[in-house]
This record gives structure tokens, sequence and C-alpha cells, in this order.
């Protein structure tokens, strides 16, 4: 019933790409479980698997058309950035087995980091403090805080240094 619910919910005020505000947006996700910080931005065409396995903290953005596909936990710390097209895939199936059994893996995106637009971060990742994932990069494994990665498999560029 609760899944239900929120396939109803989300197509009506996540997915379609009618304007709707943010506000609304974190309300419903709250209902169904999310725990969201506040100054949460959450643009048109998102979507979420199941809020009540999301945890989002303050000041967020989650750009068009991302994609949280979390059947496992995953947490977004204050200050994170999802560009558009960014997609957090928190399963994969278990090709040894002809059950093709469902392998879910938490993500952890910890503060101030930002996935690039159309960027894919996999099962089990921990993106940390401050780091880069650039446009259509993949990361397979953590991520080092204040570190740049671009590519498949992503891989360090640079240094990331913050102005104040």
């Amino acid at each position: 019933m609760k899944i239900g619910l929120w396939h109803i919910f989300s197509a009506l005020f996540f997915i379609n790409h009618l304007s709707f505000m943010s506000s609304v947006k974190v309300a419903l996700l709250r209902m169904f479980g999310a725990k969201v910080g506040k100054g949460v931005v959450i643009k048109q065409g998102v979507r979420i698997k199941y809020p009540w396995l999301l945890e989002i903290g303050d000041h967020v953005w989650i750009g068009e058309c991302s994609w949280i596909e979390n059947h496992a936990l995953v947490t977004l710390g204050n200050n994170v950035c999802l560009s558009q097209g960014a997609m957090l895939l928190c399963g994969n199936h278990d090709y040894k087995k002809s059950t093709f059994d469902l392998l879910p893996g938490k993500i952890i995106l910890e503060e101030g980091v930002w996935v690039g637009a159309r960027a894919l971060v996999c099962p089990g990742v921990t993106c940390k403090s401050h780091s880069v994932l650039s446009v259509e990069s993949v990361a397979s494994s953590d991520l080092e805080p204040f570190k740049i990665y671009r590519g498949n498999p992503a891989i360090i560029v640079r240094d990331r240094f913050i102005k104040n």
C-alpha cells in the first residue's frame, strides 16, 4: 500500500516536469519517512525509489531528472549537489545465481560533495567530504575527500581547493 501511494505521489509531484515548489516535495518526502533538512531544493523530473530509505542534510540541491534508486539507505550530507541527470544506484544483481538476487548497497555523500551532470554513483560507495564526481563519470569505489574525479571508472584528476 505504502509503495503504491508513493508511486502515485511521485508521479504527480516529482517525476512530472510541472514545477512544484521544493517545500511541497520536502513535505511529501517527510510524510513518506524521509529525513530532510532545511533549505533543500528539489527540481522537476526527480525520481526517488523509496523515500523511507533517504536522509538529506541541510542546503542540498537535487537537480533536474536526478535519480535516486535507493534499494538501500542513501545519505546526502549538508551542502551536497546532485546535478541534472545524476544517478545514485543502490542495487546490483548477483549474476552468479540463477535467481539473479538483488545486492543492495548504501550510498553516502558526505558534506559538500558534488555529483556532476549524468554521473553515476554505484552501490556501496561513499563520496567523502567535498569530493567531486565530474560530468558523466562513474564512481564504483569510494571517493577521497577534497579530490576531483573523472572517467569510467572515475580516477583522481586533481585536488579540490575551496576559496572562502
